[in-house]
């Protein structure tokens, strides 16, 4: 996989798309820019997802809910745990009984 080009060549090129002359084609910027058109493509929409001016998920949001995701596996592995070992404890034959 390439490596990805950095966060302000990108908004570069998504400002120079967005301000194109009539007449200018997304397929000649990206040429000139040394992407696919594709690429400019998906780019344009995550800046307009970004922007607000289209529905989906932020990178800002989409962050927060892998955060919450990879917390929400860590309590249910701790809640397993924590189940086992009481199913463990009332089962063992405590000294005593």
């Amino acid at each position: 996989m390439p490596k990805p080009h950095p966060k302000e060549f990108r908004e570069d090129v998504v400002r120079v798309a967005r301000n194109r002359e009539p007449g200018v084609t997304l397929k000649s910027i990206a040429v000139d820019f040394g992407i696919s058109e594709s690429c400019l493509t998906n780019w344009m929409s995550a800046a307009a997802i970004e922007d607000g001016t289209r529905p989906g998920v932020t990178q800002a949001e989409h962050e927060q809910l892998r955060e919450a995701k990879k917390r929400i596996r860590l309590l249910e592995q701790e809640n397993e745990v924590l189940r086992r070992a009481a199913a463990y404890l009332s089962q063992a034959n405590l000294p005593g009984k």
